[in-house]
This record gives structure tokens, C-alpha cells and sequence, in this order.
């Protein structure tokens, strides 16, 4: 056992938080009698908590206990140096003195902390868009979130599911913004719409949430409408090339989803996080996302959520370079879309899905793989069945390109991306955009070609100037 190491920690090496450490040390305190004191300090101060020996071995590991906690911690440890200590020597921060773009990546213990930072969020997205636009996507951050989720779901098992359908009343108006928004983004893009979602989440919802007096089943409908308001946010945002405001939102979201104990909405949140990780070069977060999504959702009765978490495995794997592995997920995709009993019989959250869904991300599998006739094949499904969803129509016809570009069919792969350059007219989507940037890279060996150097000159005034 190392020097100063606790009995039964099971942690080695320096903790992250050393000043808390020390000071625990110092004073002989055990992990257990730490909890039970700031519970029992806790209580009598009006604060109920369950803190134990794992909450300790948290707040070593760099995790910032919620509320007033830090202050309990504080009283507990002076009275036993026999000396004052501020949360601050203990390592603490003030929550609220963090900017909000580092406590947007926090999946907090503390729901009201988590309305504040959402309300912060939103205020600051829509008055100083200057200041987050450019934050950065944090690979590292998604390991609390999938952590404490996971916890969450173990302690949770048995809790009753609920209804997503609206209720009435406040519910039922939430979920009717959420219909519209949803329309909105499938017709004109995520840039289009994104700034409307965060308004209504941050200056309407955030706000009914943070009021009291709601019968508990309501309240939960509500956390649950305000979790997928936060993903879409979320999910707006990174179709506007928003990538680190992305990871914010849907972080919160999945933090609200815990407070409604929606497992199909927690389900899509992380496939969310999946899409978003695979995308930006983080395909190994992304395969552990869709891992834990499928836990979440597995017996929650939603196939089509399912099939989409195992459609984000496969992307994953694809992109890693393992065809067996990405095989194996999208045979359990398909497996789930037939396992369907039709979108009325699922959640709300999930009707979107169906085998055109499928077939558009296996397309996408399929390029990376280098497997072209599969995905010409299922980019063309996914092409004449989605003529009502420009942003679809504009990804899937660049995929399928690609798939005649690796071909050698030159004359096609370059026809089907000018349709897919028309396509993007009135389309406010950097996903479809960078799509079809993806396709103009991969002509670079062919530059040298009449009809390759009219499309480079076309495309220049959507998809900007060739590298």
C-alpha cells in the first residue's frame, strides 16, 4: 500500500485533488466518517445529502461536490485540524465563478446547478455569440458524463418508466415548440433554426423548471421536453459547425434526461455524442458512446432507438478500419428495424427512424471502408427516398459521389455532386456542406480534368476555395 493510501481506495498514484489529500490525511478522517459528517452537518443546516465513501474517492479524483457541499466539507475538516479552512485551500472552486463554457462540459450532481449553467449558456449564446463560437470540442470531457450516466442508470434500475407523451397543459405546449423546431431543422437546416431552440429553452423553459410547485409526474415530463429541447440545441449547433457549443448542450441534455428518467431520449443524446465524436476524429469515444446508449436503451422498448445506436457502433468501426466490427453493428441495426413494430408503436423521440435512416449511414460506413458498390447502393436508397429532407438529400448524393469517384466513374460521381451542390440551396447545414467538401478532396488527383476544374469553380461559392 502506497504512503497515506486509505484502506480498501483502490486508487493509486497522486489524487487530483492533492490539497483535499493532505488535509484528509492530516486530520486521520476516513473516507466514511468524511461523508457522514458533512451529512449529518448537512442536515442540520436544512440540506439533505447521501453522501459515502465513493462521493470522497470522487472528490479526490477532481470532481466538484454541488451546492453548498464544499462549505460542509470545509466546517467538518477545520473542526477537526482545529484550524479555519476555506473550500478553496481544500481545492474546490466556486462553481459559479468557473466561465460557463468550462461548467457547460460538467455532468452535475446538483439539477439546479445544471438550469443555472443551461440559462447562463443560452444568454451568453444569444447576446455575445463572439465568445463560444469558437470553443473547442473536448474529447477528455466526455469521460465524466458517460461515468456519471452510467451510474445513474445502475441506481436507477428498478425506477418506473414514464410516458413521454404530453400531458397537457405546459408539457403539451413545450412539446408542440419541440414539433415545430423539429420541422424547421429537417427542411432548412440546423444554422436556420438553432438560435430560436436556445432562446425558447433558456428564457421559457429553464425558467418553468426552476419554479416549484409542479406535481413530480409533470415536472419530470418537463425535464424530460427540456432534454431533447437541449440536444436539439446541441444537435443544431453541430450541424452549424458549432462543434465544442455541441458537446456543451448535449452534455446538459443528458443531465436533464437523468432528472426525467427518459431512457430512449437518454439513448439518442449519447447517439448524438457518438455522431458528433466519429465525426471529428474520435471514433473510439464514438464506439464507446453508442456502447453505452445501447445499455441505456436496451430494455426500454424502442428498436428504432436501438437500431440508430447500433448504426453509430458501425460508424465508429468503419472509421477505425474494422469491417468485421462494423458489420457485426449494422447487422444489429438491421436487426432492430425489423424487431419494430412501426414508428406509432415507439416513442416520440425516435419516429424519424426508419430503414432510409439506416441505409444513409450505412452509405456513409460503406465509403469509409472503401466497400463502393455497397455504398452506391444504399446512398441511392437513401437519395429517392428522402426528397422532402434537403440536408439528407445533400449528405446522401455526396456520399454517393464518392462511391462512383471510387469507381472510376468519373462523369457520374461528378453529376450527382453538382446535383448535390443544387440540393444545398436554402439549406443552412455545415454537415451537408463539409459532405461535399469531403467529395471535392477526394478529386484532387484529377485536377488536371476539364469537367473537375468546372466543378471546383462552380462549388467555390458554397463550399469556398479548393485546398
Amino acid at each position: 500500500m502506497m504512503p497515506g493510501a486509505q484502506p480498501g481506495s483502490g486508487r493509486q498514484g497522486a489524487p487530483a485533488n492533492a490539497a483535499l489529500a493532505a488535509a484528509l490525511k492530516e486530520s486521520g478522517c476516513s473516507y466514511a466518517s468524511l461523508a457522514h459528517r458533512v451529512n449529518e452537518l448537512g442536515r442540520r443546516q436544512g440540506h439533505e445529502s447521501n453522501y459515502d465513501k465513493a462521493s470522497v474517492t470522487r472528490w479526490l479524483q477532481g470532481g466538484q461536490p454541488r451546492g453548498n457541499t464544499p462549505e460542509l466539507i470545509a466546517a467538518v475538516l477545520s473542526h477537526r485540524l482545529g484550524r479555519p479552512l476555506a473550500p478553496a485551500e481544500l481545492g474546490f472552486i466556486a462553481d459559479r465563478q468557473r466561465p460557463v463554457v468550462a461548467r457547460a462540459l460538467a455532468y452535475r450532481e446538483d439539477v439546479a446547478e445544471t438550469l443555472h449553467t443551461l440559462a447562463e449558456l443560452g444568454s451568453t449564446d444569444i447576446s455575445r455569440r463572439s465568445l463560444l463560437g469558437a470553443v473547442p470540442f473536448v474529447a477528455g470531457a466526455l469521460v465524466t458524463p458517460q461515468r456519471e450516466w452510467l451510474l445513474w442508470l445502475v441506481e436507477n434500475q428498478d425506477t418506473p418508466r414514464l410516458s413521454s407523451a404530453a400531458d397537457g397543459g405546459r408539457v403539451e405546449q413545450v412539446h408542440a415548440a419541440i414539433s415545430m423546431f423539429d420541422e424547421m431543422d429537417n427542411r432548412f437546416g440546423g444554422g436556420q433554426v438553432r438560435a430560436s431552440i436556445v432562446l425558447y429553452l433558456s428564457t421559457e423553459v429553464v425558467p418553468m423548471l426552476q419554479q416549484r410547485g409542479a406535481p413530480p409526474h409533470e415536472r419530470r415530463q418537463l425535464f424530460t421536453a427540456a432534454a431533447k429541447l437541449a440536444a436539439m440545441a446541441g444537435w443544431s449547433s453541430y450541424d452549424n459547425a458549432e462543434y465544442g457549443l455541441a458537446q456543451r448542450y448535449m452534455t446538459q441534455a443528458l443531465r436533464l434526461c437523468a432528472e426525467g428518467g427518459d431512457r430512449v431520449l437518454g439513448g439518442q443524446i449519447l447517439a448524438g455524442l457518438s455522431h458528433l465524436s466519429t465525426n471529428l476524429g474520435q471514433p473510439e469515444a464514438g464506439v464507446e458512446l453508442a456502447r453505452v446508449g445501447v445499455a441505456t436503451a436496451k430494455h426500454a422498448g424502442s428498436p428504432l432507438g436501438l437500431m440508430r445506436l447500433h448504426a453509430m457502433a458501425a460508424r465508429g468501426h468503419a472509421a477505425l478500419d474494422q469491417p468485421r466490427e462494423a458489420s457485426k453493428s449494422l447487422r444489429a441495426a438491421e436487426a432492430q428495424l425489423e424487431a419494430s413494430r412501426g414508428a406509432e408503436q415507439e416513442s416520440p423521440w425516435v419516429r424519424f427512424l426508419d430503414h432510409h435512416y439506416l441505409a444513409a449511414e450505412a452509405a456513409l460506413c460503406f465509403r469509409d471502408l472503401g466497400n463502393a458498390a455497397e455504398a452506391e447502393n444504399s446512398a441511392a436508397e437513401s437519395v429517392r427516398a428522402n426528397a422532402d429532407r434537403r440536408r439528407r438529400q445533400a449528405i446522401s448524393r455526396s456520399v454517393l459521389a464518392t462511391a462512383y469517384l471510387q469507381q472510376n466513374r468519373l462523369d457520374e460521381a461528378i453529376g450527382t455532386a453538382g446535383e448535390a451542390l443544387d440540393t444545398l440551396s436554402g439549406v443552412h447545414s455545415e454537415r451537408s456542406i463539409q459532405a461535399l467538401r469531403d467529395f471535392r478532396s477526394r478529386l484532387r488527383p484529377r485536377r488536371g480534368e476539364p469537367m473537375v476544374r468546372d466543378f471546383e469553380h462552380r462549388s467555390r461559392a458554397v463550399l469556398g476555395s479548393a485546398a
